[in-house]
């Protein structure tokens, strides 16, 4: 008698768990590389005969540093799902996918928030400790996302879906180093058909006057006096675009990038080094240890970046 009420305590306990709610079932893809579509906004990750995908659609990825949530909707989609096969890109991916394999289970998420952490990619040069971007890295979770089992739901407070990259172009900085200065506001600037890398220097740096050995003349960075700026045309620029009282409107500009104010004897330095040049001289700038800035994003031109000579006649 009591081996039988036991057995029916033990039914008793199994049927009061098995209501959906409470079976929780792990999803893995931690160590899986994350794919996308090019013809859609889906990404996705695939493991033997699963998949996990993340639909997004009408949202740019940014290229900068940012933090961006979104809401878990009929827009912006997640799916588990299991095949009877493996899975491949074709199947996530064609239009038409292959008859298989087929899926034979899906939880869809019906709620919670998708966070999108992006940073740049700037992988350091040894030889002169600069760095350029060559991407943005989009780091997803989920925060308290909801999945609909078909038998139960399924909540994670956190779910890390992993790292999305996007390869960027590197701006170009192929300058020819041969400085102009313009007469009136002794604005040096270097550009090709491209970019522009303008300074609005000290006119003090400049003198037609020999500097002597190791003792360039110094400043800083600034926000004004001293100011960097870099820009990346959408069309062609010419030397007219340079020594107006305020650079004309076109061509427009796609990138404009900062450099941040200096430090002394830390970061930001400017050097000029004045040598006889014939009857007149050079003027070699460097720029020592300058981050230039662009929103949340930044990049380093290194210890000493050349930014080019200048030639003065007395």
């Amino acid at each position: 008698m009591k081996r039988i009420v036991s057995l029916l305590v033990f039914a008793l306990l199994l049927n009061g768990c098995d209501d959906g709610d409470l079976i929780q079932e792990t999803i893995t893809f931690e160590d899986v590389a994350t794919q996308n579509c090019t013809t859609n906004g889906i990404i996705y990750k695939l493991k033997d005969s699963e998949a996990l995908i993340l639909e997004i659609k009408n949202v740019v990825f940014p290229t900068e540093t940012s933090v961006q949530e979104l809401d878990i909707n009929g827009t912006n989609r997640v799916f588990y799902r299991f095949y009877n096969g493996t899975v491949t890109n074709a199947t996530i991916c064609e239009t038409i996918p292959p008859a298989t394999p087929t899926v034979t289970g899906q939880w869809t998420a019906t709620g919670g928030k998708i966070v999108i952490t992006t940073t740049a990619i700037k992988p350091l040069n040894p030889d002169d400790n600069s760095t350029k971007i060559t991407g943005y890295n989009h780091n997803i979770k989920f925060k308290n996302i909801t999945f609909d089992k078909g038998n139960g739901t399924q909540v994670y407070e956190t779910f890390f879906f992993g790292d999305y990259q996007i390869a960027a172009t590197p701006l170009p900085f192929s300058f020819n180093k041969t400085l102009e200065q313009c007469a009136t506001s002794k604005q040096l600037y270097d550009y090709n058909s491209s970019e522009a890398l303008i300074l609005d220097i000290d006119a003090s740096l400049i003198v037609n006057a020999v500097t002597p050995l190791n003792t360039p003349r110094t400043g800083l960075i600034g926000d004004t006096e001293n100011k960097l700026t870099y820009r990346l045309f959408s069309g062609l620029v010419t030397g007219n675009y340079f020594c107006n009282t305020t650079f004309p409107t076109t061509p427009t500009f796609s990138e404009e990038w900062i450099g941040v104010s200096g430090i002394a004897n830390t970061s930001g330095i400017i050097e000029v080094t004045t040598t006889t040049n014939g009857s007149g001289f050079r003027h070699t700038v460097v720029l020592k240890k300058v981050k230039m800035k662009k929103g949340n994003s930044d990049f380093i031109l290194g210890d000493a970046y050349i930014y080019g000579d200048l030639l003065t006649t007395n």
